[in-house]
C-alpha cells in the first residue's frame, strides 16, 4: 500500500502567556536556542539568511520569509549542506499567533512537501520525524514559558 503524504504539518498549542512574550520566545534567535535549537543564528527580518544548528549533526541555512509582529513569522530551512533555502529545497515553517483570554495559541505549519525536489522516501522520513518533532518541541516551549513567567 502506497502512503500518500500530506502536503503539509499542523500543530498548535495555547500557552498561558501573551502574544508579545511568546513572540520573542519564537523569533529572537536566543531565545529560539532556550527550546528549538542549539544555535539559531539569523535577524528576523524578512529576507534575512542565516543558520538554525539543531545539533552538532545538523545545520540548517535559513531564508526569513515573513516577519509581522504578534502576528506571523515564517523562514524556509534548507535540508541539505552548503545550499540556501529556497522552494525547490526546503519547507516553509510558519508560526501564526492568537490572543486567547490572555494566553497564546500559537500555530505552526510547516509546508512544502509537495514542491521540494526530494524522493518520495526522503518526504516521508522528514513528515513522520517532523509530525513527531513539532508537538514536543512546542510542549517544550509551553512548560519554559510556564517556568518563567
Amino acid at each position: 500500500m502506497i502512503r500518500v503524504i500530506p502536503t503539509q504539518i499542523e500543530k498548535e498549542i495555547l500557552i498561558d502567556a501573551p502574544v508579545d512574550v511568546v513572540w520573542r520566545m519564537v523569533t529572537e534567535p536566543d531565545q529560539m536556542d532556550r527550546w528549538l535549537s542549539e544555535r539559531a543564528d539569523f535577524a528576523p527580518s524578512p529576507g534575512a539568511s542565516g543558520s538554525i544548528r539543531m545539533s552538532a549533526r545538523t545545520t540548517y541555512n535559513i531564508e526569513v520569509e515573513a516577519v509581522e509582529p504578534n502576528r506571523r513569522f515564517a523562514f524556509r530551512w534548507a535540508h541539505r549542506d552548503n545550499e540556501n533555502a529556497d522552494q525547490g529545497n526546503s519547507m516553509l515553517v510558519e508560526f501564526t499567533f492568537h490572543p486567547e483570554a490572555g494566553s497564546t495559541r500559537l500555530r505552526v505549519v510547516e509546508s512544502g512537501f509537495d514542491t521540494v525536489d526530494w524522493s518520495e522516501e526522503a518526504k516521508r522520513t522528514y513528515f513522520d520525524g517532523h509530525t513527531n518533532g513539532w508537538p514536543r518541541l512546542l510542549n517544550r516551549l509551553r512548560e519554559l514559558m510556564a517556568a518563567t513567567t
